[in-house]
């Protein structure tokens, strides 16, 4: 018997559980001053001006942090519905609140249950729970029946699926489909969540709005404001659209019909060698407001860049699901060009690839921590501080847009790269930061790259989780790969992923 000795120190690439995941994240959360202090440190104990290898190379640096000039990009006024007390609103520090306000669109629940799978959550607390979060519902501006079709139905999370078809099943017997279902799940739910998700979405035909137990105990109206916003959202509604949107003044977008694509492909994690990779596409629908996106998920070859399938005709123009997130110019020439073609010949519309990088190691900070006019609470920059000199390229066209705010650690910025334009300086990056606004909060990235690079993705990588447990009947072949659980039609016309 032979036995190796693993060295300490190593860097462990395997997947993290939920305790492992906390501690990591309390570790590595940093203010934006301790941060900076770090990373000084760091230049200092490396003395990279005696290194001999720097001195070979002529590379000198230097111990200062670059000093870039910023702008900061106005907030959009939102508009909400003339109903409510507060029909606008503008966005102070990258956030605001529904108080007061009305969603632009409300969309209707008639018909809805809970179920409970959580054994510290009592029925009556569950029912409390939904009728707290009905009347808010209601309040927020959507027509949402109060009573549920049945009672609060408990079960245990292993018996999820018989759960689910029971509680659909004594809503169909008294003549009413569920629209929507609510679910209450524990704090450490494993996989429930996922399974629950992959049969409401591709077995049932429902629309699923999950609470894990620690809100249910504890409830505030703000948490019941997000949530029915997220229920919102998923039943067909819309929550607040820009001003400058309805009045027709968006640069480029406004001017005539456009849409918003977003794509990417993500990979398994290391080890898994016959895992698929899983494309996400979403795009626009409702031009000129462009806050509504349809979305398609698939899996492909593993560690295939190129999505595959990326050109399909539709007798529906508006189904033509077209983008390509790393190989722009062939992706342009092979695919957009011919999409277009298909639709009318000689139609070429105007095209615009922006590459969206959120994984780079450049920090802005404030030369002033404690200038409050150029940093908010937590010392981060302000939502839409936004550089495109000096660090950028000399001749391309790319910015750091910081859109988000940094509630408690430090917010990084996302590297915008302008790949292929159909016209010269298209681009107009406030617009850009304009449609990072949703919800009560600016966000990471524009709506279309967030939906692609957060929920899509890794919705699809929860359906198809299955294959690494068997990874021997995932990929029988070099191309042959398992397709993702299909969606039901109900289900891709609304933006169920939220």
């Amino acid at each position: 018997m032979e036995a190796c000795k693993i060295l300490s120190g190593q860097r462990y690439t395997k997947r993290l559980n939920e305790r492992q995941i906390t501690a990591l994240l309390r570790g590595t959360c940093q203010r934006p001053r301790d941060r900076e202090n770090d990373i000084m440190q760091t230049v200092r104990l490396n003395a990279y001006a005696q290194d001999p290898y720097a001195k070979e190379f002529g590379i000198k640096i230097s111990e200062k942090l670059a000093s870039v000039e910023a702008r900061i990009l106005p907030a959009p006024w939102l508009k909400y519905h003339d109903a409510g007390k507060e029909k606008d609103c503008l966005p102070h520090v990258g956030q605001w609140n529904m108080m007061n306000k009305k969603m632009i669109n409300g969309s209707r629940v008639s018909r809805w249950a809970c179920v409970n799978f959580s054994r510290s959550v009592q029925v009556m607390v569950a029912s409390v729970f939904c009728s707290e979060l009905a009347k808010m519902c209601q309040d927020s501006g959507m027509e949402f029946n109060p009573e549920p079709v049945i009672p609060v139905y408990t079960a245990r999370p292993e018996q999820v699926e018989k759960a689910l078809k029971y509680v659909c099943n004594a809503s169909a017997s008294k003549g009413k489909e569920l629209e929507l279902l609510i679910a209450i799940l524990p704090d450490n739910n494993g996989s429930l969540y996922g399974d629950l998700k992959r049969i409401c979405e591709t077995e049932l035909g429902l629309m699923s709005q999950c609470c894990l137990t620690k809100y249910i105990f504890k409830v505030s109206k703000q948490y019941l404001a997000n949530v029915a916003l997220k229920i919102n959202v998923k039943m067909g509604g819309r929550n607040t659209v820009l001003m400058d949107a309805i009045s027709w003044r968006i640069p480029l977008v406004s001017d005539i019909p456009t849409i918003i694509f977003g794509a990417d492909v993500t990979h398994p994690e290391n080890g898994e060698d016959s895992s698929p990779s899983i494309a996400a596409v979403v795009a626009s629908q409702d031009w000129p407001e462009i806050t509504k996106y349809a979305g398609l998920v698939s899996a492909q070859a593993h560690r295939q860049e190129l999505i595959q399938d990326l050109y399909k005709t539709w007798n529906d123009p508006g189904a033509a699901d077209i983008l390509q997130e790393s190989y722009w110019t062939k992706a342009f020439e092979n695919h957009i060009l011919q999409a277009c073609a298909s639709l009318e010949p000689n139609y070429q519309p105007p095209v615009t690839f922006v590459v969206v990088q959120k994984r780079h190691h450049t920090r802005l900070f404030a030369n002033n921590h404690k200038d409050r006019s150029a940093t908010d609470k937590s010392g981060n920059i302000l939502p839409g501080t936004v550089v495109d000199t000096k660090i950028c390229h000399p001749t391309e066209f790319d910015f750091y847009l910081c859109s988000h705010a940094g509630i408690q650690v430090m917010c990084g910025p996302l590297v915008y790269f302008v790949a292929v334009q159909s016209e010269p300086r298209q681009t107009n990056i406030c617009e850009v930061h304009k449609i990072c606004f949703s919800c009560t909060s600016s966000i990471l990235c524009t709506l279309g790259c967030l939906f692609v690079l957060g929920s899509m993705s890794n919705r699809a990588r929860r359906d198809n989780g299955s294959c690494s447990a068997a990874k021997s009947n995932c990929v029988t072949a070099e191309f042959a790969v398992r397709p993702l659980p299909a969606l039901k039609e109900n289900v891709k016309k609304v933006m169920f992923y939220c």
